[in-house]
């Protein structure tokens, strides 16, 4: 439990807003942010932190003591920063993906560069093992972000797994969650579930998400106590390998409707034989931006660190 006075949990709303917006523009995560912002260790502590034994504590000795034992604080803040983003920008983001997207894709590329140097850098030892696992997760986020869509499947255990697995994605840097539905075929049946109040649909997704989340986020932990360089190369890796994912010139093969959501396939290009206005100077200054910021994060994610 660590103590926040008012501007430092206004500071959390923010870095929660941040995460809200990665996760609205698809395979940029915002687990990425959260580790960047500081707070990824926190979050997966207080992820934890929901188990039987702390909600025992709310029957032995209160809510009070309920809350403070999960952090409650802190995730209660951090969604509403969340919530803000999804519903504030989501319309905004959406434009941009349509009017605007080598500039768009431009900020997320030079953000996710600096996210790279950011998390390489926490490294304390670079060894055998550690370039190994790097490797392999940066040689994994490529070849999940090429895979193509999968067709819709509307099988209740595959949907079981498919909340799970996106939920672990979602809080993993470099991949993001509604990318992995869309791949494993699960979208536009998530989607329908919403659109109609399919609670049968719902609850085992919902189920699914529970699972993954508690599980992945327990597996977090053990890493990061026990293996946290091997566990920082590999998340390193993860995020370097996405970047095939939003890298700002492509040229569009084929695209897909998968209910409301247009599916693009396409492959990525060089600037220089982009079908139309490359916006090279614009994209190398909206690229900057995003890669200054990722270090202004971090010196403020250090200043307003609360003290334990």
């Amino acid at each position: 439990m660590e103590n926040r006075n008012l501007l430092q949990y206004l500071i959390v709303v923010l870095k929660g807003m941040a995460m809200g917006i990665a996760e609205l523009v698809p395979g940029v995560s915002g687990g990425t942010i959260a580790f960047v912002a500081g707070i990824y260790e926190e979050l997966i502590t207080s992820i934890n932190n929901v188990s039987p034994k702390t909600f025992k504590i709310w029957r032995t000795s209160g809510f009070k003591s309920f809350w403070e034992a999960l952090n409650g604080n802190f995730l209660i803040t951090l969604l509403l920063g969340m919530a803000i983003s999804i519903f504030s920008f989501s319309k905004l983001i959406r434009w941009l993906l349509e009017n605007e997207p080598i500039p768009l894709w431009s900020f997320f590329f030079g953000l996710v560069v600096a996210s790279i140097i950011f998390v390489a850098k926490e490294v304390t030892k670079w060894n055998l093992a550690t370039l190994l696992v790097f490797i392999l997760g940066a040689i994994s986020a490529y070849f999940i972000t090429g895979l193509p869509p999968s067709q819709n499947t509307e099988s209740l255990p595959f949907l079981f797994f498919s909340g799970a697995i996106a939920v672990c994605a979602m809080i993993l840097p470099g991949i993001s969650g509604s990318f992995i539905l869309v791949l494993l075929g699960s979208y536009k049946t998530v989607l329908d579930a919403v659109d109609d109040k399919n609670f049968k649909i719902l609850i085992t997704v919902g189920l699914g998400i529970l699972f993954g989340i508690l599980s992945f986020a327990r597996l977090l932990k053990w890493m990061f106590n026990h293996y946290k360089n091997v566990t920082l190369a590999i998340l390193t890796g993860f995020i370097l390998g996405s970047l095939n994912k939003i890298w700002p010139w492509k040229r569009v093969l084929e695209t897909r409707l998968i209910g409301t959501k247009t599916i693009v396939i396409d492959e990525t290009v060089s600037p220089f034989s982009f079908d139309g206005d490359s916006r090279i100077i614009l994209a190398i200054g909206t690229a900057l931006i995003g890669f200054s910021l990722i270090f202004i994060l971090e010196k403020v994610a250090k200043r307003d660190a609360p003290q334990p």
